[in-house]
């Protein structure tokens, strides 16, 4: 039992609040089931299966949620931007599970800090999108909505909205679950040798000698650290990793919402970590209806058309109570809107006292397409961003305590630039995400190590 678990809670309640209590309200984002008594079939058995995650867990990612407020932890949360049901496989689960844990000895070692390991999988199946319905050559049909709503091929049976894909996507969510504890619980990834990753691609880099020092300073001071604990670094705690995912199809998501013994009110037992995304953020929308009642950490993405008003009132009703670890904001703004929009929110949320915790998504802001209609994204973008990010919270006073990435362990050619300085042309050669581009794992782990440049360097100012 934690610390936090052992308190006497005192009973809140959440007026006028329910799981359901969101169909009174705008919901936006969400697919059109023709079939009414099959959506309340499958609602109904899927609110009889097992949870994914449990009241404890999600107390423990809260607490720490908490510390990163202070300035005691950082958060890393990343993973891919839809999940497949057909990537649900051991070596794309543990390739993916292999660069964030990477990702995250490199943040410990340069920052000094506890790094927050928060996959941005194992639920990830929904996906919102600009339009409702795709047009190609006359013929119109159902937009994509993700694996958890219909399939990508563009024929009308599988675009047809299928509330049976939310069962699909219960099983691979609790497999992927699964398999990660056992990872997690086991040892994965050879951690405290740095000098096996695969880092081929850092001599292409014009900083290679740089990441050399640094992988090598980085295996010494684990293996130090092992010798002095006596116990391999990789040896981590079973609630040391936590999932999240957009609550997006709230049909889904209210299944999955509990109550539990011993502690009041709701729980998402679907994933340790919901957010909103920008587009589902209305003050009155369902969305926000949703996430106020549950007692989950909760995020929200900030978008650069939101603003001081609008933040204040967002956070008032996702959190009136300024409990510590409750609230995220997820500013994913652009670089080129970041210096203007930006600010003023952080200015305004340090006035009034706010207790929140401020991360960065450098990849949503940034997107952008070829000539050909392919999406990418710009290594410097995504770094440019991050770095300004920094710089603005410390010209603001505040913290910046976490990054939010769209990633994956796959050798994949989606985002333009990084050490290999990957090209427009690179793209045809392992271009596989279905809606938004990814770092590679190549990618991922120079942006970590850009990371701890970048603070190594601030806190020598």
């Amino acid at each position: 039992m934690t610390a936090i678990e052992a308190r006497p809670e005192p009973v809140q309640h959440v007026e006028g609040w329910s799981p359901a209590s969101w169909q009174e309200r705008t919901a936006l984002q969400q697919p059109t089931y023709r079939d009414a008594d099959a959506l309340a079939a499958t609602q109904a058995e899927l609110s009889r299966q097992p949870p994914l995650v449990t009241s404890w867990e999600i107390f423990e990612l809260k607490r720490q949620l908490a510390e990163a407020q202070e300035g005691k932890r950082f958060l890393l949360q990343g993973g891919d931007c839809a999940e497949s049901f057909a990537d649900c496989e051991s070596s794309i689960i543990s390739n993916r599970l292999k660069v964030l844990l990477q990702m995250s000895v490199v943040l410990v070692y340069g920052l000094r800090l506890p790094v927050i390991r928060v996959g941005r999988f194992a639920g990830q199946y929904a996906k919102p999108r600009s339009a409702d319905n795709e047009t190609i050559d006359g013929i119109s049909l159902p937009v994509y909505r993700g694996d958890l709503v219909n399939e990508p091929e563009f024929t009308a049976a599988a675009r047809e909205p299928d509330p049976r894909r939310m069962i699909k996507g219960h099983a691979r969510s609790a497999m992927t679950m699964n398999f990660v504890r056992a990872l997690i619980d086991g040892g994965f990834a050879d951690l405290h040798r740095p000098e096996y990753w695969d880092l081929d691609w850092m001599r292409h880099s014009p900083r290679a000698s740089e990441y050399q020092q640094m992988v090598a300073a980085i295996g010494e001071g684990v293996r130090f650290m092992e010798t002095l604990s006596g116990t391999p670094i990789h040896n981590l705690n079973r609630v040391d990793f936590f999932t999240s995912h957009e609550a997006l199809l709230l049909p889904y998501e209210e299944c999955l919402t509990r109550q539990v013994p011993r502690h009041w009110g709701w729980f998402n037992l679907s994933t340790h970590f919901p957010w909103i995304g920008a587009r589902t953020a209305g003050l009155e929308d369902a969305h926000v209806e949703y996430m106020r009642g549950i007692r989950n950490p909760v995020a929200i993405k900030i978008g650069p058309a939101v603003g001081g008003d609008a933040l204040m009132r967002l956070i008032d009703r996702l959190n009136p109570h300024d409990e510590a670890g409750r609230l995220s904001l997820i500013h994913r703004m652009g670089r080129g809107k970041i210096e203007s929009a930006l600010p003023p929110l952080l200015d305004r949320a340090k006035r009034e006292g706010r207790r929140v915790l401020w991360v960065a998504d450098p990849m949503h802001g940034n997107t952008e397409s070829t000539a050909n209609g392919t999406k990418t994204r710009r290594f410097e973008n995504i770094l440019g961003e991050l770095e300004l990010a920094f710089d603005l919270h410390a010209a603001a006073g505040t913290r910046l305590g976490g990054v939010h990435l769209e990633l994956t362990g796959e050798n994949v050619t989606e985002c333009m630039g990084g050490a290999r300085d990957l090209n427009e042309a690179d793209l045809a050669r392992a271009y596989h995400t279905r809606v938004d581009p990814r770092l590679n794992y190549e990618q991922s782990l120079e942006l970590a190590m850009l990371i701890v440049r970048k603070r190594g360097a601030a806190s020598r100012v």
